[in-house]
């Protein structure tokens, strides 16, 4: 097998992506997948199974850190996972059998639609508005009490559980079947409507992405290993090597920052990049 360094550049991309991912609880494989299949070329089927092998590196160095960091509700993420799991092989299954052109469509319709529910739902104006109640009743009313490791607390409540329930399974086919959305629903339920405190929300969020993932990439690699060529198996190895490494400097880079940067910065950024990262593949098809 013939190594190169053409890719170079895939190292620090990976830590700059995974930095970004794991401080805002955003699959990894939403920056991945385009990049894989726009820039490199990789047929879609290929760049997502890349981009879940790259994710699941990326997260589980997150996951050690938020662990560490003892922020994970694991009863809600188990609970999740019973949901996110099942769909997952479903949509692992049934997305080989789906044309390129169409899993790319569904990939950037699909970010489209979370980066526009991301900006509306977390402008600052939106959040200040409901702020001061919010705080004054969570001093009050609450089901859920944790306590980190540097001792301070987070209150809250967990609304609508069959809304999460729904998300965890269709986030779960998405990842499956594309490599992204799991994530990023379960953002949009927890953060968005549950008002569950961030860090709380992202580490849980990263605990049931990384065993989702592991479920996920087993049905993938298996495909890649019986039908994939040589040549491409080569490719895919020369990615893996710049950016396994990258995402796991990330995935402990990006809890640090999740700690320092304000929460909506951080929201709108990545709510408009992937409206163009989505526009942009769409672009690409016409």
């Amino acid at each position: 097998m013939e190594i190169t360094y053409e890719l170079w550049y895939l190292l620090p991309l990976s830590i700059l992506i995974a930095t970004i991912a794991m401080s805002s609880g955003i699959g990894g494989a939403v920056f991945f997948s385009p990049l894989f299949m726009i820039a490199l070329k990789l047929d879609p089927i290929v760049a997502v199974g890349t981009a879940l092998l790259t994710e699941l590196f990326g997260f589980s160095s997150g996951l050690i850190a938020y662990v560490k960091a003892q922020l994970i509700d694991y009863k809600l993420g188990m609970h999740l996972l019973l949901f996110s799991v099942p769909m997952a092989i479903v949509g692992t299954i049934f997305g080989s059998e789906v044309p390129p052109d169409i899993l790319k469509t569904i990939f950037a319709v699909g970010i489209i639609f979370i980066g526009t529910q991301l900006f509306s739902l977390w402008r600052k104006e939106e959040r200040e508005k409901n702020e001061v109640n919010r705080k004054e009743e969570f001093k009050i009313h609450f089901e859920k009490l944790l306590v980190d490791k540097q001792g301070k607390e987070y209150k809250y409540t967990i609304c609508n559980k069959n809304m999460g329930r729904f998300f965890a399974g269709i986030g779960g086919a998405f990842l499956g079947m594309i490599s992204v959305g799991l994530a990023e629903l379960q953002e949009y339920h927890l953060v968005a409507k549950c008002k569950v405190p961030a860090p709380v929300a992202v580490a849980t969020s990263v605990f049931v992405v990384v065993v989702t993932v592991l479920v996920a990439s087993v049905g993938h690699f298996y495909e890649f290993a019986v039908h994939a060529e040589t040549a491409v198996i080569n490719q895919v190895v020369n990615i893996a090597i710049f950016t396994i490494p990258g995402v796991i400097i990330g995935g402990q880079l990006g809890p640090l920052l999740q700690k320092k940067l304000p929460e909506d910065k951080m929201k709108i950024g990545v709510s408009l990049l992937f409206v163009l990262v989505g526009g942009f593949m769409l672009f690409t098809l016409i």
